[in-house]
C-alpha cells in the first residue's frame, strides 16, 4: 500500500432497506471493518407527505443509513462499485457515496498506525 495520501475514508448513506445487501457486498469485496449510522436527511426528495390518524403532514427528514468505511487509495474503485451494485434501486432517494482522504489511523489496542491499522 501507498503512504499517507494513500488512504481514503468511503462515506455511503442510502436507503435503510438496502443495508444488509450492502454489508455483504462490502464483506465479499474483503472489507474487514466497517461503521454503520442511522441518520436522517434529503436531498432532492425534499421529504413527504404522510398521513397519520386523518391527519396529513410532512416529514422532512427521511430515515438513510451512512455507512464508513476507511481503505487504501487503490480499493476505492472497486468498494465504490460494490456499494453501487448492492444499495441501487433505481428509485428517488437512492443516496450518495462521498471519499475524503485519510490524513491518519491508528488502532487504540496496538498503537498500530496508517495502513497497518486499516485491517479489521
Amino acid at each position: 500500500m501507498g503512504g499517507l495520501g494513500a488512504m481514503k475514508l468511503i462515506t455511503a448513506i442510502f436507503k435503510p432497506s438496502r443495508l444488509d445487501a450492502v454489508i455483504d457486498a462490502l464483506s465479499e469485496a474483503g472489507v474487514a471493518g466497517l461503521t454503520v449510522s442511522e441518520v436522517r436527511g434529503y436531498g432532492r426528495q425534499q421529504g413527504k407527505t404522510e398521513v397519520y390518524r386523518g391527519a396529513e403532514y410532512e416529514v422532512r427528514l427521511l430515515p438513510k443509513v451512512k455507512v464508513e468505511v476507511a481503505c487504501a487509495g487503490a480499493d476505492v474503485d472497486r468498494l465504490v462499485e460494490a456499494i453501487i451494485g448492492a444499495a441501487n434501486t433505481g428509485t428517488i432517494g437512492d443516496g450518495k457515496i462521498f471519499v475524503s482522504g485519510l490524513d491518519s489511523v491508528t488502532r487504540i489496542r496496538t498503537g498500530e498506525k496508517n495502513e497497518q491499522a486499516l485491517g479489521g
